[in-house]
């Protein structure tokens, strides 16, 4: 939504760069550790985000890993589909970092001729759109 670019590899662990996002690699080791089981990892990363970021920005990222996580359950668990428009506009992207490999991503249809052409038609103005819908939704823009 910032205009800049990351590689959004990182995300799914296939990227071998930072993403582009600050600390990225510490904060992807930071939600990677907290979603496993090995305490000493949980410590070590934990320490490093909070050393790169800060208390606050240390706050905030255990705040998305935590959220993130119970979302993804929640909407795992009951087969929640991606909504319409975000799933329209987010198609190329999930392609291109390979989200459809996991099992959670039977809930959402796969895309066909149209939407894949809608999707590319709307990847211009999907920053727009995304932050109109969080300004709906009434979540902190960003």
């Amino acid at each position: 939504m910032s205009g800049e670019e990351y590689d959004l590899s990182a995300i799914t662990g296939e990227g071998s760069c930072d993403s582009g996002v600050p600390h990225g690699k510490a904060l992807v080791r930071f939600a990677e550790s907290v979603l496993g089981e090995d305490e000493i990892a949980v410590a070590s990363s934990r320490q490093e985000v909070l050393d790169k970021v800060g208390p606050e920005g240390f706050v905030d990222a255990a705040a998305v890993v935590a959220t993130f996580s119970t979302v993804d359950r929640i909407a795992d668990s009951t087969g929640i589909p991606l909504d319409g428009m975000l799933d329209v506009m987010t198609v190329d992207m999930r392609t291109q970092i390979g989200l459809d490999r996991f099992s959670s991503a039977a809930n959402t249809p796969r895309p066909g001729t149209l939407k894949r052409g809608l999707s590319r038609i709307l990847k211009p103005v999907a920053p727009f759109g995304m932050k109109i819908m969080l300004a709906i939704q009434g979540k902190p823009k960003g």
